[in-house]
């Protein structure tokens, strides 16, 4: 039997993932225990309450949505409606700085935290000088993710569905590319192999918590075998790669046409190794 080498046992994205707040399944009624889970957009009206014009006010809006969004949370600077988290922006003149202060609110409409925002120059702040405001929206972006960080894991430890408090549930999907029996023979071989302490397997999407899809390609390779590469993508529900599992390895032709037998039975084994991990490391940085 010839065994397939996982030479990429974690390549992961080198993209942010969402933000805790985001995680989840908006909508779903398992989730609803301590609140509504959050929407996947984090709405930032323009402020009334802050001390600028209502040009400026629109300004500052758009600045911190998009210095969110660097932060990897979904924002969009606009009026919240029923449903939507939201952050409030106001603002109060102490001396010659003023004080802009930050609310956030769930779609149930409880305020479940509060920021304080670092002093801006007042002149500046109140003429509206854009670059006063984007760096006043560039200092505070990151202390309002981490404080919905914390509100995220709040609602997810009270909430029995969560994965702080149950095993995550991996959906495996297509595999496409392979010769022979491989696109049928792979995703079988998987599902019986990924199963354990640390995961299940459902076979229901909608219910998974991530998702596995495999993409097989092959090319020439020396002394008339093929060159398989075996791509593993996983994805966390709400469509973000958490990852990837790549094996490449050096075939007989015969090895995996028409049947891929042994060679699909190893290469699962070692792919639910690497995915494991993958999965593990996500829901750990969703912890940090």
């Amino acid at each position: 039997m010839k065994r397939l080498t996982l030479i990429l046992p974690l390549a992961l994205a080198a993209c942010g993932t969402l933000p805790q707040p985001f995680y989840g399944n908006p909508g779903s009624p398992e989730a609803a225990r301590l609140a509504q889970p959050p929407a996947p957009v984090l709405m930032v009206p323009t402020p009334k309450t802050a001390l600028l014009d209502d040009q400026s006010a629109a300004l500052y809006a758009q600045a911190l949505a998009a210095q969110l969004a660097d932060q990897d949370v979904p924002s969009v600077a606009g009026p919240a409606e029923k449903g939507n988290w939201q952050v409030s922006i106001s603002a109060s003149l102490n001396g010659n700085v003023v004080d802009p202060s930050y609310v956030i609110t769930g779609p149930d409409g409880k305020v479940y935290g509060r920021q304080p925002g670092a002093p801006v120059p007042a002149a500046g702040w109140s003429n509206g000088d854009s670059a006063t405001l984007n760096a006043a929206a560039t200092a505070d972006a990151p202390a309002l993710m981490k404080l919905m960080t914390t509100i995220n894991a709040q609602i997810q430890q009270s909430n029995p569905d969560s994965l702080e408090n149950r095993v995550p549930r991996v959906f495996v999907g297509s595999v496409t590319g392979a010769p022979g029996d491989g696109d049928t023979s792979l995703p079988l071989n998987l599902t019986r192999d990924l199963p354990g302490a640390d995961l299940q397997v459902t076979q229901n999407a909608s219910q998974a918590d991530f998702t596995v899809i495999g993409t097989i390609k092959t090319s020439p390779a020396p002394q008339g075998q093929v060159q398989v590469e075996l791509d593993w993508v996983v994805r966390d529900r709400n469509n973000r790669v958490a990852g990837q599992v790549t094996q490449i390895h050096d075939l007989d032709p015969n090895d995996i046409d028409p049947y891929w037998g042994d060679v699909a039975a190893a290469a699962a084994a070692e792919a639910a190794q690497g995915i494991t991990t993958v999965v593990q490391n996500e829901i750990l940085k969703k912890k940090i």
